[in-house]
């Protein structure tokens, strides 16, 4: 049995029974044999009309997931219910993405080799997709990778996070409910790591959508079966450049929004924010005052912007990398402090030292650093010099500065005046180099998902 807690004060809220190797098997086989009979396939405008259903089914217990949302994952009910709503419209949106997903023509006649044939492509179903989903979003992680797949045409099998086993449950329930016949979606709750590593590498797997850590990420990316495809979303440390032509005014709201959302435990969290000298002093100064005011706590309560970390060993863990970071140099301008086992309070480090864990590392907690910069492309550079890269931002009012910026931070995504946490759920999506592989956001999942083939018919 999985005993699931809440992330606040650690209480019991229920206990779910886990998969061994032979439920794993049969959920395989299940899959497998949906899959192998092409006659029962579902058609498009079956799975439009099971999506559809989903969505209202979905919306008709927004209030249960968002409860449980800030119960099992700690994120504030206020965003929460953002989450619940996102996930509603996010199944709407692989409904309506089979209206333009479809193949193409291949031209012929370009030689005499190819006179007077006709070729064109279909999209088909890459095969059966392993979902392996992380805590923080345990509702919208799992809409991203099982609407998709249900949309596509792919069976897939979803491992929640160990924390947040209940939301996946409660949708996929709420799958079969709106119509999709049994096999097409199904959970797993592994009693082992091992078993989860099985799914994935499982020579039937043609598909493996993995949201989590980076070593495990691709770790099972390097065990696949043989033709199997991935997408990996891992983490990174945002950056985010702050010009001196910045309307303070204006910035300081959404660079706290992009820190301390669901205590940073977000994949491009604003974890690393580079200010220009000449407005340093007067940034830090507005910026600490915000962060004083932020409402942390019970994350079931309306006005709560700030809830726990997902594990007493996550608190413990950023504690002791602040506490690296101050011991070599770093200024504590406010915060660093345990609230209780799983509760930091919102934190901001000055010019920690480059080799510092916070400097180096993902914090994935309720920390920002800022280091000061004279020259835009000296913070360019030290934006670029991580391993990971994922999403940045750049806040200025010189469109010139933005411009540069923009064009030479190393990122899959450059926000203007916008945090580096933006995200809408059918933009693509996307870590480069160590921070994942491969494609997210629904549409871009769903071309992921699926495969073409090419006919082509000689004409008389």
């Amino acid at each position: 049995m999985l005993q699931v807690v809440q992330a606040f004060d650690r209480a019991p809220i229920a206990e779910i029974e886990t998969d061994g190797e032979a439920a794993l098997e049969a959920k395989l086989q299940a899959a497998e044999r949906v899959f192998r009979d092409r006659d029962h396939w579902l058609k498009p405008y079956e799975r439009i009309a099971v999506l559809r259903r989903l969505a209202g089914l979905l919306e008709a217990r927004r209030d249960h997931f968002a409860m449980q949302i800030a119960r099992e994952g700690g994120k504030p009910l206020t965003d929460a219910i953002v989450e619940t709503t996102r996930a509603i419209d996010g199944v709407h949106n692989a409904a309506d993405e089979l209206r333009n997903f479809a193949g193409r023509e291949i031209p012929m006649g370009l030689s005499a080799a190819a006179a007077n044939r006709w070729a064109f492509t279909t999209r088909e179903p890459i095969g059966i997709v392993a979902a392996i989903s992380a805590f923080n979003h345990p509702l919208n992680l799992i809409v991203h990778q099982v609407a998709p797949a249900i949309a596509v045409g792919c069976p897939v099998i979803i491992k929640p996070a160990g924390t947040t086993p209940l939301s996946c449950r409660d949708f996929v329930a709420l799958v079969q409910e709106a119509g999709l016949p049994e096999g097409w979606c199904q959970t797993f709750i592994p009693e082992s790591t091992e078993l989860a590593e099985k799914l994935a590498t499982d020579w039937r797997i043609g598909f493996l959508s993995f949201i989590g850590s980076a070593k495990v990420g691709w770790y099972l990316h390097s065990k696949l079966a043989h033709g199997a495809r991935s997408a990996l979303e891992h983490g990174g440390a945002a950056p985010a450049i702050v010009d001196r032509s910045a309307d303070l005014g204006k910035i300081i709201e959404p660079i706290v929004k992009g820190g301390y959302y669901h205590a940073g435990q977000v994949c491009v969290s604003t974890q690393r924010l580079f200010v220009h000298d000449d407005i340093a002093d007067n940034f830090t100064q507005a910026l600490v005052a915000r962060v004083a005011k932020l409402r942390v706590g019970d994350p079931t309560l309306a006005d709560t912007e700030v809830g726990p970390l997902i594990h007493p060993r996550e608190a413990d863990r950023i504690a002791s990398w602040v506490g690296e970071a101050v011991s070599g140099g770093a200024r504590l301008a406010i915060g660093g402090g345990r609230i209780s086992q799983t509760m930091l309070e919102p934190t901001v480090l000055l010019d920690p030292s480059p080799e510092a864990k916070v400097s180096q590392l993902e914090v994935f907690g309720p920390v920002i650093c800022v280091y000061r910069y004279a020259k835009l492309d000296e913070a360019i550079a030290q934006a670029n010099s991580l391993p990971v890269a994922f999403q940045a931002s750049v806040f200025a009012q010189d469109i010139d500065i933005a411009m540069r910026a923009a064009n030479r931070l190393d990122a899959s995504a450059v926000m203007i005046n916008d945090p580096t946490a933006f995200r809408t759920d059918w933009m693509p999506f996307a870590g480069r180099r160590e921070s994942g592989y491969g494609i997210g956001g629904i549409p871009y999942t769903m071309r992921e998902m699926a495969q073409e083939k090419m006919i082509l018919m000689a004409r008389p």
